[in-house]
């Protein structure tokens, strides 16, 4: 046997799979002792033991401490099948328990691999080693890798499934952004910015609140960067998600006016008993601040923790009337009263019926029947609101519809001719002032002339000269 070219293979084995050489020399020793319990037919775990110098890679054999004046090479190929199966086992149990101890100490750092393959919706990347695995729920939506391509991500969590190591990669934990910004900005892997809170949607937007702990460095343009290019690499990597970076504040007002940025604020009022801040905007600023399909207030809501409702103040203040007159049925119930729940964050009949007798109770110092009675009028009042509601949204929705017919069906030329710019407008704009029937090209001194604005507004969207 030459033992100089098995060490040498012990060497590569321990450099190419991480495993420490002192434990492939004992898997190959109790491997020995396998064959040897083989070749003599022997149930004894103790009746053999097997030496090998880590250094000349020289075995020696005992029999009951006695040492054996045998070959292994004479052992036969029965011996030899047991001593090859019993070797790739116990290597194999030694690089997965390397591997899990490796991975397992870096759970939470950035890795890049290559892209193999995909497996049932799943993305295998080989990191240095290891296969990983990227689930579907961990990926960016929308994003595709081609063989080959590098990719980059957190190591989410490594488990151990008896056969294998499973190593879990993410690139839509909110985690991923933060490691990306310690890579990016050394503040903040220095801790000298600090990311306070998160919230993300993936492929979308994040929304992110930092603060500094010396007063010298802003810590919003610390992480933008000159000219945005510390956000733009991290923007590339995520290929295009929004980043949203605002300042991190102790008072929760504040910080909710600086997550529901870029809509500006005119009141925020919070509501302690129910975990909720109430929003009030201005009508041109409800949807900046609501966002596409309700992300940015979404984000907002996660980021600080608290349940977010945006109102305009028609909305809010027609809830404080309701509230108040619903209240005010009750004897010695008052308008400071009233004001005192608004000023802890109770607007509308609804929150009432949620908080229950105690807050009544407590707060406004009632007996215990009177708060029965307000809670039995503002649970009814509050089902009177809701199937309103219901109307409204449904009326609005059926008018949305029928603008959207109508616009359709003029611009696609629809029916018995073609419509007039001014006609076209109307329908788009919904102007209440255009009368003229679709189709029609009189131009009757009865029918409703529209004015100069809605002409120009045609033309331009038209294309047309009105």
């Amino acid at each position: 046997m030459n033992t100089l070219e098995m060490m040498r293979i012990l060497d590569s084995i321990a450099r190419d799979r991480n495993v420490e050489k002192s434990l492939l020399i004992s898997d190959l020793e109790t491997a020995m002792v396998s064959a040897c319990r083989k070749f003599f037919g022997t149930l004894d775990a103790d009746e053999f033991q097997c030496t090998v110098d880590p250094i000349t890679g020289e075995i020696q054999l005992f029999r009951y401490d006695e040492p054996m004046d045998m070959d292994p090479a004479d052992f036969g190929r029965i011996a030899a099948q047991t001593f090859k199966q019993v070797m790739i086992q116990r290597f194999r149990d030694d690089e997965r328990q390397s591997l899990m101890e490796e991975y397992s100490s870096r759970v939470g750092t950035l890795v890049t691999g290559v892209a193999q393959r995909y497996d049932r919706g799943a993305l295998v990347v080989q990191v240095d080693r290891a296969e990983t695995v990227m689930l579907r729920s961990e990926q960016i939506p929308g994003e595709q890798f081609m063989p080959g391509d590098r990719v980059r991500a957190m190591i989410l969590d490594v488990k151990d499934m008896g056969a294998q190591v499973k190593i879990y990669l993410s690139r839509g934990h909110p985690d991923f952004i933060r490691r990306l910004f310690e890579v990016e900005v050394p503040e903040v892997m220095e801790r000298t910015i600090e990311i306070k809170a998160m919230s993300r949607e993936p492929g979308y937007r994040t929304k992110m609140a930092v603060s500094s702990i010396d007063s010298k460095i802003d810590a919003v343009g610390a992480c933008v960067g000159i000219r945005g290019s510390r956000i733009k690499t991290i923007v590339e990597e995520l290929n295009g998600e929004k980043i949203d970076i605002v300042r991190w504040n102790e008072s929760s007002q504040i910080l909710i006016a600086n997550a529901l940025k870029p809509a500006e604020v005119s009141e925020i009022s919070l509501c302690f008993e129910l975990g909720r801040a109430t929003v009030v905007v201005r009508d041109d600023q409800l949807s900046l601040a609501i966002g596409k399909r309700g992300q940015n207030v979404r984000l907002a809501a996660r980021l600080t923790g608290w349940d977010v409702d945006i109102l305009t103040p028609e909305e809010f203040t027609k809830g404080l009337t309701i509230l108040s007159e619903t209240l005010q049925q009750i004897e010695g119930v008052t308008d400071e009263m009233v004001d005192r729940l608004a000023a802890l964050g109770m607007i509308s009949v609804f929150d009432i019926e949620e908080v229950g007798e105690e807050m009544l109770l407590t707060e406004l110092e009632l007996d215990e029947a009177r708060a029965a009675q307000a809670i039995e009028l503002c649970a009814a009042r509050a089902k009177e609101v809701a199937a309103q509601q219901e109307i409204e949204k449904a009326q609005a929705a059926a008018r949305k519809a029928e603008e959207e017919q109508a616009a359709s069906a003029i611009l696609s030329g629809d029916a018995s001719g073609d419509a007039s710019p001014e006609v076209a407008a109307a329908a788009i704009l919904g102007a209440a002032s255009a009368s003229t029937e679709t189709g029609s090209e009189s131009n009757d001194e009865s029918k409703a002339e529209p004015d100069a604005a809605s002409e120009n507004r045609a033309a331009d969207i038209l294309g047309g000269d009105a």
